[in-house]
């Protein structure tokens, strides 16, 4: 099968057009914090896109780093990615059952991390492929075995050391994707004994804030809009940081749709910036 042209998002009518076509891998990402009571792997087996495989985030992840969902050494995503059947020439989509693409845009990044080009995201995920109509199945998928290679594809990662030194010497903006109410310190954060708040200098967008209320990815010139109105600079270096580096990936996936390049991703973010005792903001301290 001939490689499909990708955008960073795809309808559910272009992918309807193409469910069961030979390629064409379709990955349920969905991951949820244990706040929000939600069993992903439960819902991936109660209804699920016809053909899709679910892609255990956790288990993709580094299993000897303390922090949550560190990237895998190269072997270990690629091992994943084929037990799920994906191949060199696979054209993946990735999608999950947040409303706002929580993790999908991690695993999209993931796999261009590791040079696999050919993946784009679902555009509206589970949400909007079933209010219309479209068709889902249910129990567990056996997919035969692909052959993926992982490749180092250059993509920037930053460290707690390298972040420290940026927001220090202000050479890229360190953008927060987490809900304002963490970020200002006034909401707990879901991991227990974890305090809220912020780097000082850290900017704040919260990755639900690129979605429109369907879930879709908001129009360009809104989008554009959201982003400059938080402070960002498109012509300046950007890391993106959430909780665990899950939910920043989202402002990558807004720059591949704006064409405005790469930023990079503070993998730790949150969890280790805290966890370690790095300085902390909050909502009217002062600085």
């Amino acid at each position: 099968m001939s490689k499909l042209s990708l955008k960073p998002l795809v309808s559910t009518a272009w992918l309807g057009d193409r469910l069961g076509a030979p390629g064409v891998v379709l990955l349920d990402a969905s991951w949820y914090l244990p706040t929000a009571g939600r069993d992903a792997r439960a819902e991936f087996l109660a209804a699920h896109l016809p053909g899709a495989r679910w892609f255990d985030l956790d288990a993709a992840s580094d299993p000897t780093s303390p922090l949550p969902h560190m990237l895998p050494p190269p072997a270990q995503f690629a091992a994943c990615a084929a037990a799920l059947g994906v191949s060199d020439d696979s054209t993946v989509v990735v999608y999950d059952g947040s409303g706002n693409n929580l993790t999908a845009a991690r695993v999209w990044w993931m796999f261009r991390l590791f040079g696999h080009e050919q993946v784009a995201v679902l555009d509206g995920g589970l949400g909007k492929w079933r209010a219309e109509g479209r068709p889902l199945e249910r129990g567990v998928v056996r997919p035969e075995a692909g052959r993926f290679t992982a490749r180092a594809a250059g993509l920037p990662v930053r460290t707690m050391a390298q972040v420290e030194l940026a927001l220090a010497r202000e050479t890229e903006q360190v953008v927060d994707l987490r809900s304002a109410g963490r970020f200002e310190g006034r909401d707990p954060e879901p991991r227990p004994g974890l305090p809220s708040g912020h780097m000082e200098g850290a900017l704040n967008l919260p990755f639900s804030d690129l979605v429109a209320a369907d879930g879709t990815g908001l129009p360009l010139d809104a989008l554009r809009a959201r982003i400059r109105q938080a402070g960002i600079a498109l012509d300046r270096p950007i890391i993106a940081t959430c909780g665990s580096g899950t939910s920043a990936c989202n402002l990558l996936l807004a720059l591949a749709r704006l064409g405005e390049g790469e930023a990079a991703v503070y993998d730790g973010s949150w969890t280790e910036w805290a966890g370690a005792g790095r300085p902390i903001v909050r909502a009217g301290d002062h600085r």
